[in-house]
């Protein structure tokens, strides 16, 4: 029962982060997509960093909150997801220096979120 009382307060948390986040990413887009290249627009086109901090803050709680072998398990997940989206991302940055287009930064997040999943669905599949 413990585990789904904080499995629950980490679900309100992160995803009250993600609203806050889409919220601020919202708000920025509209305000600051006109407004002159400066310090303002900057700042503005920033604000939903809040949100991610947020997010982080969450992740972080429930990292605590959970038992060592749970944390055991999420770490190891997190980190062989970051060892392919680091081998993907760096074997790209190859392939731009060899002409194929430029990739946003925006890609990497969402390339470790899919490697998260597929390993945490084969680790499930595999009884791992």
């Amino acid at each position: 029962m413990h585990e789904k009382i904080i499995g629950q307060r980490y679900l309100r948390e992160l995803f009250g982060a993600i609203g806050v986040y889409w919220l601020l990413l919202t708000l920025s887009i509209v305000f600051g997509k006109n407004l002159p290249n400066g310090p303002a627009r900057t700042l503005i086109l920033a604000i939903p960093v809040i949100g991610v901090a947020l997010a982080v803050w969450a992740i972080v709680r429930q990292m605590r909150r959970v038992d060592e072998f749970v944390r055991m398990v999420t770490l190891q997940n997190i980190a062989m997801a970051a060892a392919i989206t680091a081998s993907l991302t760096f074997s790209y940055g190859f392939l731009e220096l060899a002409g194929f287009p430029r990739v946003s930064m925006f890609v990497v997040w969402p390339l470790m979120a899919v490697s998260w999943l597929l390993i945490v669905l084969v680790r499930k599949i595999t009884n791992q």
